[in-house]
């Protein structure tokens, strides 16, 4: 990659989880029961550790949960547009509600398939 190429385009971002939430809608539907899925916590790395290469990172690991990522979506979506939004919060819990559906397209893991 060359400098050039280096250029995070939100336009492009936004095509890009178009792109993949209308695939993840045609093969999982347009809603997915949660409870049904039988996972809800996953292990989680803090942002500042996962982002800060200068050394081998103490243990930064903690756990989110898939139905608080859901609850705090809600929320989000519910608040009057004059309110701050979060960039760090709110990313990081729609984030995990995304490496869910990433989560669930593995091979072999077959949780939204039923199996």
């Amino acid at each position: 990659m060359t400098g050039a190429d280096e250029v995070l385009r939100i336009a492009d971002l936004r095509r890009a989880c178009a792109m993949l939430l209308d695939a993840a809608e045609s093969r999982y539907g347009p809603e997915i029961q949660l409870s049904q899925l039988h996972v809800d916590y996953y292990w989680n790395v803090d942002l500042r550790a996962a982002y800060t290469m200068a050394a081998q990172p103490e243990l930064a690991i903690d756990c989110g949960q898939s139905s608080d990522d859901l609850a705090e979506l809600s929320g989000l979506l519910q608040r009057d547009p004059e309110d701050v939004v979060s960039l760090w919060h709110d990313i990081g819990h729609l984030s995990g509600l995304l490496r869910l559906l990433a989560y669930l397209d593995l091979p072999d893991t077959g949780e939204a398939r039923g199996a």
